[in-house]
């Protein structure tokens, strides 16, 4: 059975699309069969994979929405999914945006993205969804069809202030629409021990959220190595395999499984 981890974050900056591009890639490597699926139409996750003028393709998370909303049968997946380095990618494109004024006026809209889910679940063993910053309806879709929400914050006022919004917003789609939905755990990003902002915000998610939401034990810290890796189209664990990010990334895709 598939595990469907929606990773989300009101707040863009905070590592989203790197974390379930490197994490894609070290499932993949421990030999599940994953699909990511680019839900951001600024397709951030689509251009660290190296997936190049994705608005060219004839066939992304936007042609396949558009499909559902306009009852037409979804093409083979073999015709829409791209492997790279043994992760299945759903890519999007700045088209994407084009899908949130379609879903105003679509009967059962919540529910678009799910409809292509599950007929392609039953392939992987883990599905990522690359949520946008936004709480609009593309984001609604994607806490509509996941089983878990997995949160990347960074360790500043801001980026821990927003937490509270996305929060409100999982418990009541958790409440309406989607009852199984669960907390994977927030992620710390970015994150520079010797700082102490890092340790203080640490410590605030901890006693503001910890008694109910897990905190993952592994920080990922901040490294230039991560951006160059990204500029690169590759994962940190393979263009950098010892550095710091790198472990942490292993470390912390072993506490997911685990």
């Amino acid at each position: 059975m598939s595990k469907i981890i929606a990773i989300a974050s009101q707040k863009g900056g905070v590592g989203k699309s790197t974390t379930c591009r490197n994490l894609a890639t070290i499932l993949a490597n421990q030999g599940y069969r994953v699909l990511a699926v680019d839900c951001d139409n600024q397709a951030s996750m689509t251009d660290c994979f190296g997936i190049e003028n994705p608005h060219k393709l004839d066939n992304t998370l936007y042609h396949l929405m558009m499909k559902v909303i306009t009852d037409n049968d979804l093409p083979p997946r073999e015709e829409y999914v791209i492997k790279k380095e043994g992760v299945d990618i759903i890519p999007s494109s700045i088209e994407l945006s084009a899908v949130d004024i379609n879903l105003v006026s679509t009967m059962s809209r919540e529910y678009v993205l799910k409809t292509i889910i599950d007929e392609i679940k039953d392939y992987y063993d883990y599905i990522l969804l690359d949520c946008m910053p936004s709480l609009g309806l593309m984001t609604v879709n994607v806490l509509a069809t996941c089983d878990s929400v997995l949160i990347p914050a960074t360790p500043e006022y801001l980026s821990a202030k927003g937490l509270e919004l996305l929060l409100i917003t999982i418990y009541k789609l958790k409440r309406r629409i989607n009852k199984r939905i669960t907390f994977e755990g927030i992620l710390l990003t970015m994150f520079d021990d010797r700082t102490n902002l890092s340790k203080n915000i640490y410590k605030m998610l901890q006693d503001s959220y910890g008694e109910n939401i897990k905190i993952f034990n592994t920080k990922i810290p901040k490294s230039v190595k991560v951006g160059e890796a990204n500029l690169k189209s590759m994962s940190i664990v393979e263009y950098m395999p010892n550095n710091k990010a790198a472990k942490a990334y292993q470390e912390f895709a072993q506490e997911l499984v685990s």
